[in-house]
């Protein structure tokens, strides 16, 4: 494809005449089949998700993670008090269906209304969501809010360039790796290279349609083992 030329002959970004500033994502409550994303509240929330994480076989989950390990449910209350109080991180509790109960968090962050740019973060899933449904519904639900109703063009995923599992859930849900940031960060006592991955507007419509039919009743066992993998209907060889 050619590219677009200035009155001086110097290529240029795609003109786009009519865009608009996006407006900002919203407390609300999202539904889906398998879960539902409600904005976090401690007072709900904080003594399921202390339980659901209290049920890892050891803390290494916290490690890439910018707060925690918490000992005890007053630690983490308070820090899920906190976490509330922000729009940005705006933090979500997802809650199993099935159970009722909440098992997980994730965030919008770095809104950026006037580029329409977004990012996903602050995952933290308990050993009870991680590999179900419900876990990559919750992260539909999150990709669907910001693209369609509230139009974002751009939406991201960062995680420490060393976070394996993170880059490899990244790539599964159809994010492509843009590169390592060095040095970007500094947290618990230690540096941090930074690995950026996004999906943008034009990559939504495939990706949005692959992950319904991956959601679809029809594609996934009495047990919640799919019949096809996300990568297979996406038509790619990501796992």
């Amino acid at each position: 494809m050619s590219p677009v030329l200035n009155s001086f002959q110097q290529p240029i970004g795609a003109p786009a005449p009519d865009w608009t500033v996006r407006p900002r994502p919203e407390r609300i409550t999202l539904h889906g089949r398998y879960c539902r994303l409600e904005p976090l509240d401690a007072a709900r929330h904080a003594a399921d998700l202390h339980a659901a994480y209290a049920q890892a076989p050891d803390q290494r989950g916290w490690t890439y993670m910018l707060m925690g390990p918490f000992d005890d449910l007053d630690s983490y209350r308070a820090y899920a008090r906190q976490a509330e109080q922000s729009s940005d991180p705006l933090h979500y509790a997802v809650i199993d269906l099935s159970s009722g109960q909440a098992l997980g968090t994730l965030a919008l962050m770095r809104i950026d209304p006037a580029n329409g740019a977004i990012e996903v973060g602050t995952v933290m899933f308990s050993p009870r969501l991680q590999r179900t449904p419900a876990s990559t519904e919750a992260q539909f639900l999150l990709m669907h809010y910001a693209f369609d109703p509230l139009g974002y063009r751009r939406y991201e995923w960062k995680c420490d360039s060393l976070n394996a599992p993170s880059r490899q859930a990244a790539l599964r849900l159809g994010f492509q790796f843009e590169g390592i940031f060095r040095q970007s960060g500094f947290y618990k006592g230690r540096s941090r290279d930074t690995a950026w991955f996004a999906i943008i507007r034009s990559d939504w419509p495939a990706l949005r349609h692959a992950m319904e039919q991956w959601l679809s009743p029809e594609n996934l066992q009495a047990d919640g083992t799919q019949r096809q993998a996300l990568a297979a209907l996406r038509g790619t060889t990501a796992t």
